[in-house]
Formats: structure tokens, C-alpha cells, sequence
């Protein structure tokens, strides 16, 4: 079945690298695996897969490299002894970091003759192979291309933009979409428990209906910050939820429940306020936040070598 499928080299068998690794193998490649705990392989051994008993010899096994570890301090421990080994090769990076270490990993392999792309992965590992995953690739975009079908392996593959670190970026903008929205709920979920409500029955049948319907907002809101204009198709303006939120509040404390997690909004809505904004729409406080869309870490698009 796999006669004609690229080797691929999987570095990292955590839950998630073992997921990527169970990918390949369920689609025919051959994989070779490495971990520095090689009792992590065991079971992808049992179906198929390679163990390689160094780094180097992992690295030298396959034409497409994936490593997917704790961080980027990781990945340089173990990648900086084989940095000549990988040459020739195409790396693609999948542990998750920021843009600016991603911009220096690609430097680093740029140095050394190494195809390279960063990645974010947007799924969890039971995810990983299935319609719903999908994950952002930054780097050279021939690189891309060449190992395009071999990525989607994986899930959809989404090319995020020639600088390295776009990735990188993306995937936590989007987790930090995740992590607001889920402060939110169990904000939400604490106050109703508080008041003796189910807060699995309030999230069934209203919480998820009303989040649901609510990011039919967000290209609008994306809109209003793109251009800057928060005046255009205000229905509820920041005076108006200012007072929502102070009621939000109240009834926290009067529920003995601490709203900690919102507390930031309410902060930023003060301020804005205090500027004069009320007529505006809720994204003007992304105008407190700064953030203009200047490129890399030090403004250059570039970074030093690693």
C-alpha cells in the first residue's frame, strides 16, 4: 500500500506526536519514530513503525522530518547535533511556540540547508487525521507545496504566509479566541451554579444556543477593527453594555461569586469611556490593547540565527 508514500520521520511521541505518527502509519507510509523516553514508541512499533535508536538516525531515515515536542528549547537540544544531517531535508516544526522563535528556528535551518516550516496544530490528538482537524504552515511556499499532500495527512493544511513566525501567530490568536470565550463560560457556569441551576442543563439548552448564535458577530467585529471605525452598525454601543456589565457585576456579588475573569473587560470598557466612546461599538477597546500590524519581533520580518 505504501510503496509510493514518502518516509516520514516522527520526533516527539507525546499524545500528540504519537497522534501524527498514527496518521502516517494508518495511510501506508513508512514511519520511523524517536523519543528520548523509547519506551514511548512501543506501541506505534507494534503497528509499523520504525524505532530509531538515535536522533541521527532518525533524521537520516526520511526525506520529511516532524517534530512536535514540549517547546522550542526542546527542539533545539535535540535538533542542533543533526542541524548537517538535516540538510537537504524538510523539517516542519509542529510544537507550539511564538512567532519570534519560529523566526529563529527558520533561520537557523536556513543556515544549514534545511527545508523548513513552522506549524500550528488546531485539533486535539483524537482529532488528528479527521475532517474537523486542520493546521497552519508558514515558511517557504515551494516548501509547502512539495509536501502539501503528505501534511494532509494530518488534517487540512492552511499555508499561513511566507514569514515563519505567521503560524505561530495565528495559532495562538486563535487559542486566544479559545481561551476568552471558555473564561467566559465557566464564569457563566459558576454564577448559575450559585444559584442552584444545573449548569449542564443551562449550558445544553441556552449557553451553547447563545454562543452559538453570537459569532455571527465576529466578521463584523473583525470589520470594525480592520478599519478602525467603530461607529458603523452599532446595536449595542459601549455606554449601553458598560451598563450591562456593571449589573453583571452586581449580581456576582450578590451570588458570592468572585468575577474575576471579566474583570479586565470591565476595566478596559471603563477606559475607553472615560475617553469619550460611549456612542461606540464593544471592539473600540481593542485600540487599548496597541497592535498596529507591524511584522516580526524586532520589526524586520527577520531574526538573528539561533
Amino acid at each position: 500500500m505504501g510503496d509510493n508514500r514518502t518516509p516520514v520521520t516522527v520526533i516527539g511521541l507525546g499524545d500528540m506526536g504519537a497522534a501524527l505518527a498514527g496518521a502516517f502509519l494508518a495511510q501506508g507510509h513508512q514511519v520511523t519514530v524517536w523519543n528520548r523516553t523509547a519506551a514511548k514508541a512501543d506501541g506505534l512499533v507494534a503497528r509499523g513503525a520504525v524505532r530509531a535508536e538515535t536522533v541521527g538516525d532518525a533524521v537520516t531515515a526520511s526525506p520529511l522530518v516532524i517534530v512536535c515536542v514540549l517547546d522550542y528549547g526542546v527542539v533545539e537540544e535535540v535538533l542542533a547535533p543533526v542541524g548537517g544531517a538535516l540538510a537537504g531535508r524538510t523539517l516542519v516544526n509542529l510544537t507550539n511556540g511564538t512567532p519570534g522563535q519560529a523566526r529563529r528556528t527558520a533561520a537557523w535551518a536556513d543556515d544549514r540547508g534545511i527545508g523548513y516550516l513552522d506549524g500550528g496544530i488546531m485539533a486535539v490528538p483524537p482529532g488528528i487525521g479527521t475532517a474537523e482537524a486542520f493546521l497552519l504552515h508558514s515558511g517557504p511556499r515551494d516548501v509547502f507545496d512539495a509536501c502539501r499532500e503528505e501534511l494532509a495527512v494530518l488534517g487540512r493544511p492552511e499555508y499561513a504566509g511566507a514569514d515563519p513566525g505567521a503560524a505561530a501567530l495565528q495559532d495562538l490568536a486563535l487559542l486566544t479566541g479559545m481561551y476568552g470565550m471558555v473564561s467566559g463560560v465557566v464564569q457563566a457556569l459558576t454564577l448559575v451554579r450559585s444559584a442552584g441551576f444545573g449548569p449542564v442543563d443551562f449550558a445544553t439548552t441556552k449557553l451553547v444556543p447563545w454562543l452559538s448564535a453570537m459569532t455571527a458577530a465576529v466578521p463584523h467585529y473583525a470589520g470594525q477593527i480592520e478599519s478602525g471605525d467603530y461607529t458603523k452598525g452599532v446595536v449595542s454601543n459601549l455606554a449601553m453594555q458598560a451598563a450591562g456589565l456593571e449589573n453583571i457585576f452586581r449580581a456576582h456579588e450578590e451570588q458570592g461569586v468572585s468575577a474575576e475573569l471579566l474583570a479586565p473587560v470591565r476595566a478596559l470598557v471603563a477606559r475607553r469611556l472615560a475617553e469619550g466612546r460611549g456612542a461606540e461599538d464593544f471592539p473600540g477597546v481593542a485600540e487599548l490593547l496597541g497592535g498596529s500590524g507591524s511584522g516580526s519581533e524586532d520589526g524586520s520580518g527577520a531574526a538573528a540565527g539561533r
